[in-house]
């Protein structure tokens, strides 16, 4: 393989946003052209009109972009083997079925729907195979007419399809019928278009999901009746749910960019995805791009169903969260903490949180929770909490307890030097009041985390102290004793 040219081609229907099914597909092709210093073509398959919907293209493009998958050729790029949209190649298609005509490969058919739609029901109730009966095989069915294309499938014998994971798949000739190449209104089905564009694109492997394996037959027959070589044959194992059952939404399956917006990195899930169905050993799970790139080949795919466990990704996402550095922590958080806050963050504001960002980085597995870790050091006026969430477990019931507690611990902060306002000072300092007030730290440092940061859960109490700075946390703290002080409340 790496003395040859390696060319693989991504097919998607612009008929909605890419699912990781499919996404898996594409990335497989993209390792391999980019293992063996190939190319990697992507051709959108838009032949099935009724089907399309308009933007979805671009989406496909932008979720290959936001995985780092560039492409060598595209619709939007071009290449030498333009055009890369299946809808503007139907002059190709129709010159293809019209030579398997005249070389008595294919024929036309004139069978009406209704026909076709009695046979189907005949079938079924004799429980015989479902497919065309050949009526017009031998009619001479004049162009000028409505009809189809079929190829004149050989009807003894077996097709044998040589499949890169499964070795030689026999297939009995007797149970393929002759499938439809040309539609009536000109476009190609799957099965002829597909053929033409790999052999003119000069496709070398084929990587589809083995749910196209039964359908493989069909175009090696018409590889064969147009003269052409077979490219490698590469069907993968679907992917399943924890269940066992085939993937869907239900196991956690959606579009890219769903999983862009819930706050998956895109290296997180391209590192998940090369795993559904591939391997570089038994152990290594954790790798970058380049990595899995370099270990890449076919031969570490396998035939066992890839199992799809939502909750690993987002363990994996964690990972890499963790692994991030600080300062693009901060850059990916931005946009979820804009969000939140309702306004933009400068540089200057964003860099405030680089000596806490590490910390929140260990609590954060998806990239929105950025914001429930930080918004509280841009909101401005009072922040939003109940006193029961003041008081926590030590002082419940007891506000008058709470304020006493939250006004010795005013005291204190108030009391600290400019130059002692760090993370090691705030401890000492805070715990030290702790142990003369002969409380446990938790009940002395719950008031004032949630006075600080109107959460319960927050960032490390002394470094987010510290990032708030003396005259906010002790104007956050005197609301707080504000609040307990008022009986209503």
């Amino acid at each position: 393989m790496p003395n040859m040219n390696v060319r693989v081609r991504y097919g998607p229907s612009p008929t909605g946003e890419p699912h990781v099914g499919n996404i898996r597909t594409a990335l497989f092709d993209w390792l391999l052209a980019r293992r063996f210093g190939g190319q990697f073509i992507v051709r959108i398959e838009d032949t099935d009109q009724s089907r399309a919907v308009e933007g979805t293209e671009q989406l496909i493009l932008d979720a290959l972009t936001w995985l780092g998958l560039d492409w060598d050729e595209g619709p939007d790029i071009g290449g030498p083997f333009a055009p890369y949209r299946q809808s503007e190649r139907l002059p190709m298609y129709a010159e293809a079925a019209q030579r398997l005509v005249e070389e008595a490969s294919a024929y036309r058919c004139n069978c009406s729907s209704e026909r076709l739609d009695a046979l189907r029901k005949s079938q079924q109730k004799a429980k015989q195979p479902p497919g065309y009966d050949r009526r017009c095989r031998d009619l001479d069915v004049s162009a000028q007419e409505p009809h189809v294309v079929r190829l004149a499938m050989p009807s003894e014998g077996d097709t044998i399809v040589n499949d890169y994971l499964r070795g030689e798949v026999s297939f009995q000739n007797s149970l393929l019928d002759d499938h439809v190449l040309l539609k009536r209104d000109g476009f190609p089905t799957y099965h002829l278009a597909s053929v033409v564009d790999d052999h003119h694109m000069q496709i070398t492997h084929v990587i589809r999901g083995e749910e196209w394996l039964s359908s493989a037959p069909r175009h090696v027959q018409t590889y064969a009746a147009l003269g052409w070589d077979e490219p490698a044959w590469v069907h993968i194992p679907i992917i399943r749910g924890p269940d066992g059952a085939k993937l869907s939404k239900r196991h956690g399956a959606t579009s890219v960019r769903q999983y862009a917006d819930e706050g998956f990195l895109p290296e997180a899930l391209l590192n998940f995805l090369a795993l559904l169905g591939w391997s570089k050993d038994e152990t290594t799970t954790i790798m970058s791009r380049d990595e899995i790139t370099e270990a890449f080949s076919l031969d570490g795919l396998g035939l066992a169903s890839a199992m799809f466990d939502i909750e690993r990704l987002r363990e994996m996402n964690a990972r890499y969260i963790r692994d991030l550095d600080p300062s693009d922590f901060l850059r990916r958080g931005r946009p979820h903490l804009e969000t939140r806050v309702g306004s933009s963050v400068s540089d200057g504001a964003l860099e405030r949180l680089l000596p806490i960002a590490p910390a929140i980085q260990e609590r954060v597995k998806l990239m929105p929770e950025f914001a429930d870790y930080t918004d509280f050091f841009f909101t401005e006026g009072p922040l939003e909490y109940d006193n029961s969430e003041l008081m926590g477990r030590a002082y419940r019931n007891k506000p008058w307890a709470a304020l006493e507690s939250v006004e010795a611990s005013l005291k204190t902060l108030r009391s600290i030097d400019e130059t002692e306002w760090t993370t090691p000072g705030l401890e000492a300092a805070l715990r030290e009041l702790a142990s003369e007030r002969g409380e446990k730290p938790g009940a002395v440092f719950t008031p004032i985390r949630v006075a600080a940061t109107g959460k319960r859960i927050a960032p490390p109490l002394f470094e987010t102290l510290e990032t708030l700075g003396q005259a906010l946390t002790v104007e956050r703290l005197n609301a707080a004793a504000e609040r307990l002080a008022r009986p209503d409340d």
